[in-house]
């Protein structure tokens, strides 16, 4: 299937967008959305309802405190959302900017900073009807020299792109292929589902390896951070993570989709969970939280060997009475 009219209109919105003083964005938001588009942003910027409060709360003021900024992308891809039909695109990379200004009480520090992010855009009929926005903020707050959580299993960094640098697909691709991707993201999502109602939180690598590449790269959140090789995302993630997570269920996905070589989804929420103690360095809460994640997926022959993962941690620790941005900010 052709996403070109898709695809389009959403890198017209990016443009003008990455063109656009703060003063601006709002006549940018007003031609590609509707109105009443509906929003998935994260925390703290998951109250607003609609593109122009979005704007008014995140995007201007990212725009007046990080001077210069534009989008680097490293996957641009589109597809039909195998929940209910509707044509998605994702956008997925970093915001570059001189970080001049303090932004969300964090401290500027006048110098180049990297903020990850990743975009979803629901079209339909020539405009945008949903956007979900994911940002790393903990990232953010590491480049400022602020670390609000305990050492991390794994190893934060600026993250790159696609080894193959081919995530960019702005031409149209093998619909075949975007059926071999998604056909082997469902067969691991499924798999770990499994896991999560058998209990097994010690699962075994051969589980993993049968859709996983041996050196597969897991590139986590701050605060996690990334792993290289099936043993080690085990070592550093997968079983911190399962261990330290109780009564765990999968609560599926707003929206998930391949296209030739790459997958992505994102859920509202993803996961619910209990922390049980030793997740992120915390202790046991017995508080039952919502985690909102999003994915995307680089499939190399018949494996999966690279996985970008957002997290919406602040959010997740907001629940348990943890607001991580006030507290480390106010200190």
């Amino acid at each position: 299937m052709d996403f070109s009219h898709e695809k389009n209109l959403v890198r017209q919105y990016i443009e003008e967008f990455d063109k656009a003083e703060a003063d601006s964005i709002q006549a940018v938001t007003e031609l590609h959305f509707t109105s009443d588009a509906k929003i998935y942003a994260c925390y703290p910027f998951d109250q607003e309802q609609s593109p122009a409060a979005l704007t008014t709360s995140l995007w201007q003021p990212l725009k007046n405190n990080f001077t210069a900024l534009h989008r680097r992308q490293d996957v641009f891809m589109a597809g039909i959302n195998e929940a209910d039909g509707s044509c998605w695109v994702m956008s997925m990379g970093h915001y570059m900017g001189l970080f001049d200004k303090a932004f969300l009480k964090i401290p500027p520090t006048g110098k180049l900073t990297m903020l990850r992010y990743a975009e979803f855009f629901k079209v339909e009929d020539n405009k945008i009807t949903a956007h979900a926005v994911f940002m790393d903020w903990i990232a953010l707050m590491k480049q400022a020299g602020l670390n609000p959580l305990p050492a991390e299993t794994g190893n934060s960094f600026v993250y790159p792109g696609p080894m193959h640098h081919n995530g960019l697909l702005f031409n149209q691709q093998d619909p075949g292929e975007s059926d071999r991707t998604l056909a082997l993201v469902n067969q691991m999502v499924a798999d770990l589902d499994q896991l999560n109602k058998s209990g097994n939180d010690q699962c075994p690598p051969e589980l993993l390896a049968k859709c996983w590449s041996p050196d597969m790269l897991w590139y986590g959140p701050a605060g996690i951070g990334a792993s290289y090789t099936i043993e080690r995302y085990q070592q550093q993630h997968q079983y911190p993570f399962r261990q330290g997570l109780k009564d765990k269920v999968f609560n599926g996905h707003v929206c998930r989709f391949a296209e030739g070589e790459f997958a992505c989804f994102f859920g509202w929420p993803n996961l619910s969970n209990t922390a049980g103690g030793g997740f992120l360095g915390l202790p046991a809460s017995n508080i039952r939280a919502d985690m909102r994640v999003v994915d995307v997926y680089s499939r190399q022959g018949n494996k999966l060997a690279e996985n970008w993962v957002f997290m919406d941690i602040p959010y997740w620790l907001k629940q348990q009475g943890l607001d991580v941005l006030a507290r480390t900010t106010s200190i």
